[in-house]
């Protein structure tokens, strides 16, 4: 099946399934399907489909910059691997089984993208308003804070790095070209498989908190255990999969509870559950927030500065890839309109061995990876192969317009060997995009900022951190409180 299918057919049969399993014991809060539509339109729902179509629009552009803006930018892949080696290639070595990689396949794109969905159908069907708003803000939020870390602090997968580890997602036949069409495969952290449902995980802690009872005593403590297994399935099958590395797990959960304190704080002023707005937004208070807030975010631009800097003056001498004999890998080239250009460098570090490569379209490397890994053989029968000799560069335009293209590179098996042979390959698409890459990251930066003046300022005032009273509300629910 054509994967749009299986998504729109888990939408279809699972969606009802899900509402109705976890709903059975809350019939008097659920919402009967005859006044859905009427609910969708007094619950301004209809903004919250509205925010699924700007992320896919914010994703597609980020992507657009994700490549451009490597050739600044470079990656922190060597510093990640000096901490962790080749600890998740024992991962998958420990459990490499072909029916375990089907099943994992489908959880981390299928699952992962209806878990997305269905959390807000589902807490809209049971009658939550404001669990409904938290986890479609959820996803909006947690990848717009991800995005100056994709864009500038880039760490290469596991399968790219780590010799003789796969890309058993992408090495799927026919799927292998849907993964590279909408998921290049080439930024590993944060993983927003562990920031998105760890997000959602920590709304309900802050919301249960808040209302001062306890998960066990929720009415919706059954769908939080089953987004908790899920979201533990999702961290081991990150590492087993070849794309994401252990240090991403923790720091994923981070971003995770960064945008979900930053939600947390901001609906009930979305909701105008303490007046309007902008309410109590006083100018004194506006020049307060722009200083202090201005000064973290003008120290976290300044980490970013900082760090493109110091890889652009590295870059050229640093591997991009690593690659084990007997191994093939790849790397992805987006597409480009017809007055653009991508001019591709590829050099062997290496003195000793030669490697192999070849480029060509996504469609056309299907065959090649119809058994579950990529057959170099089947490549060099359908492509054309250019050998790079120890210590060479070879260099190559690619002109085709709205195209994606595998840059596939093979190092030969030589008996009784284990090396690893450091690449370093560099795509030229001849644009600037760093002033459109800062621009994209300050949503991010304000809300870091926002958070921790937030909590400063809950201390400071000698309230809970999870108390997502507006600061103007704060004497008046006190005054209640005493009295």
């Amino acid at each position: 099946m054509d994967p749009y299918e299986v998504m729109m057919g888990l939408i279809v049969i699972f969606t009802p399934v899900i509402c109705w399993a976890f709903t059975r014991q809350q019939k008097s809060f659920v919402v009967p399907l005859r006044h859905f539509g009427k609910e969708f339109m007094e619950k301004r729902y209809y903004l919250h489909t509205l925010g699924y179509v700007v992320i896919i629009q914010w994703k597609a552009i980020t992507d657009r910059l994700n490549e451009p803006i490597k050739h600044r930018t470079g990656h922190w892949t060597d510093w990640v691997f000096s901490i962790e080696g080749e600890l998740t290639l024992h991962i998958q070595n420990l459990f490499s089984n072909d029916m375990l990689t089907e099943i994992l396949n489908f959880h981390y794109l299928f699952i992962y993208l209806f878990l997305i969905y269905v959390t807000t159908v589902y807490f809209a069907y049971a009658g939550d308003r404001d669990m409904t708003d938290k986890v479609t803000m959820n996803y909006l939020f947690i990848y717009a804070l991800a995005v100056p870390y994709y864009l500038f602090f880039n760490v290469e997968v596991t399968s790219s790095w780590i010799g003789g580890m796969d890309a058993l997602l992408y090495q799927d036949g026919t799927y292998s070209t849907f993964y590279a069409l909408h998921d290049p495969l080439d930024n590993a952290v944060p993983s927003l498989h562990i920031a998105i449902p760890t997000g959602m995980l920590m709304l309900n802690y802050l919301h249960v908190k808040h209302t001062g009872i306890t998960l066990k005593e929720w009415r919706h403590y059954k769908y939080h255990l089953f987004v908790l297994f899920n979201t533990i399935l999702f961290g081991f099958s990150i590492l087993y999969l070849g794309i994401h590395w252990f240090i991403d797990i923790p720091l994923g959960v981070l971003i995770g509870m960064i945008g979900a304190l930053f939600i947390h704080h901001l609906q009930p002023r979305i909701r105008n559950d303490y007046g309007s707005a902008f309410k109590g937004l006083t100018t004194e208070k506006i020049r307060k927030h722009i200083l202090v807030e201005g000064i973290i975010a003008l120290i976290l631009l300044s980490i970013i500065f900082g760090s493109v800097q110091y890889q652009d003056e590295r870059f050229e001498e640093l591997p991009t890839h690593r690659i084990a004999e007997g191994d093939t890998k790849f790397e992805i080239l987006q597409p480009i309109s017809s007055d653009e250009m991508i001019t591709t460098s590829i050099t062997n570090f290496d003195g000793q061995r030669a490697i192999q490569i070849s480029i060509m379209e996504v469609e056309s490397a299907e065959n090649a990876m119809a058994e579950g890994k990529i057959d170099w053989d089947v490549i060099k029968d359908t492509s054309e192969v250019i050998v790079i000799e120890p210590g060479e560069s070879y260099q190559v335009d690619t002109t085709t317009p709205d195209a994606y293209y595998f840059v596939m590179f093979h190092a030969a098996m030589q008996s009784n060997s284990t090396k690893v042979i450091d690449i370093h390959i560099s795509n030229d698409y001849h644009v600037d995009v760093m002033n459109q890459a800062v621009l994209l990251s300050l949503l991010s930066v304000w809300m870091t900022a926002f958070v921790v003046f937030r909590i400063y300022r809950l201390k400071q005032e000698g309230r809970p951190w999870v108390d997502p009273t507006p600061s103007h509300a704060w004497k008046n629910i006190l005054i209640d409180e005493e009295a």
